[in-house]
C-alpha cells in the first residue's frame, strides 16, 4: 500500500522513514518492517539513508587508508571532524524531513542518493 502524496503520512510511515537514519540496528529494523508494509515515505527514507550510510563508509575507509600517508596525516585531522560532523547535520535533516513525512531529498548527496536507489525498496 502506497502512501498518497495529497495525504499526510501514518505514523508507522514515519516510524520506518525515522528509524532508517538511526543507527545500523534501527536501519535494520525500519527495512524489516518496510517488508512487511511498503510505504512511499518508507521507501524513499530507505533509499536516502542507504545512500547516507554507503557514503559514510566509503568516507571512514579512506580517511583510514590517508592516515597512513606521512604529509595528509595534518589534513585529515582538520577535515575528517569537519567531514562527521556534515555526516551528522545530514542525518538530522533527513530526520526532520521523515518526522515530516517529507519526501525531500538530503542536501548535496540526495539527489545523487534518489538516482542511484532508484528501484531499490520499492
Amino acid at each position: 500500500m502506497e502512501t498518497n502524496t495529497n495525504q499526510p503520512a501514518a505514523q508507522e510511515d514515519k516510524t520506518v522513514a525515522i528509524l532508517a537514519y538511526i543507527t545500523l540496528i534501527g536501519y535494520i529494523v525500519a527495512i524489516v518492517m518496510h517488508g512487511n508494509n511498503k510505504t512511499k515515505i518508507g521507501s524513499y527514507h530507505l533509499k536516502q539513508a542507504t545512500g547516507l550510510i554507503l557514503f559514510s563508509v566509503a568516507c571512514w575507509l579512506a580517511i583510514f587508508i590517508m592516515a597512513f600517508l606521512p604529509f595528509i596525516n595534518f589534513l585529515i585531522l582538520i577535515l575528517s571532524p569537519i567531514l562527521w560532523i556534515g555526516i551528522l547535520v545530514l542525518v538530522i535533516l533527513g530526520v526532520i524531513n521523515a518526522a515530516n513525512g517529507a519526501a525531500k531529498p538530503l542536501p548535496v548527496l540526495g539527489s545523487l542518493f534518489e538516482k542511484l536507489f532508484a528501484n531499490a525498496f520499492n
